[in-house]
């Protein structure tokens, strides 16, 4: 069981390895949802396409005038499946940490969020990826973040450093998601939160069922039920949980924002 989980984290991996390899050289691919139709030849490859494959998947997910904000490479490598900093409630002076944050996008505008005197991490166990997110940042002009190579499973915090967790459409990757719940728990402060985009499955489908919607790292077959979800994050010790689907990507599949909370005592 440890080998083949220790396949699949690969396997994601490389994915995301090849889609910031793409992305910063111009051109883009999807991790989550279908794969893009191969561009023309003569094509420009210094031209960054966005990764737009299908409406409920990547930057379409943002308002225009966030991504109009933002480098096209941050936007052009956004692989999720909503827009969590839209529900985080972000304020001014947090502490924000973004888990599988990719090319950088939901750090970048979670910093914006928390302003200079807050500050926003990025976790990615990607090279690729966290190169491609430093570039961003340094385009942006972002002087209040940080990114940090380590999986989300064994994320490299000291307990209670954060005020609020993010991700977007990452945690249905993870191979081991008690350990992502007990991890995201341990690092929030008392009174902390949680806003997380994600691919909750209807408790009717089998884990055979959402095998047969989509591969692993197409942000299906590992996604969990609104039951297994819920109950994942109330056995890390979460309260205030809230499941609310907002838009279907296959038959019994959605995506999903989840609120959560740590209590103070």
């Amino acid at each position: 069981m440890r080998e083949q989980s220790s396949d699949l984290r690969e396997t994601v991996r490389r994915r995301y390895a090849a889609t910031a390899v793409k992305v910063a050289e111009g051109a883009g691919t999807a991790c989550c949802g279908p794969e893009p139709q191969s561009q023309p030849e003569s094509q420009s490859q210094s031209q960054t396409q966005p990764v737009e494959v299908d409406e409920n998947f990547g930057s379409a997910l943002y308002p225009t005038a966030e991504r109009d904000s933002l480098p096209t490479k941050a936007v052009a490598a956004s692989l999720g499946c909503g827009n969590p900093t839209a529900v985080a409630e972000l304020r001014e002076g947090e502490r924000v940490l973004d888990l599988g944050s990719g090319g950088g996008i939901d750090v970048l505008l979670s910093a914006r969020r928390v302003g200079p005197t807050g500050k926003a991490y990025g976790l990615d166990m990607t090279e690729e990826m966290l190169a491609l997110a430093l570039a961003n940042a340094e385009k942006a002009g972002a002087t209040n973040v940080e990114f940090l190579k380590g999986t989300i499973e064994a994320i490299p915090l000291p307990a209670n450093t954060v005020d609020v967790v993010i991700s977007n459409c990452v945690i249905n990757l993870s191979v081991d998601k008690p350990a992502v719940f007990t991890e995201t728990f341990r690092v929030l402060t008392p009174g902390g939160r949680i806003g997380i985009s994600d691919i909750v499955a209807d408790d009717t489908l089998t884990p055979e069922q959402r095998a047969e919607r989509g591969d692993y790292v197409g942000c299906i077959a590992g996604a969990l039920s609104f039951t297994e979800y819920r109950t994942g994050l109330e056995a890390a010790g979460f309260t205030g949980i809230d499941i609310t689907p907002t838009h279907p990507v296959a038959d019994g599949m959605h995506s999903a924002i989840i609120r959560a909370t740590k209590p103070r005592n």
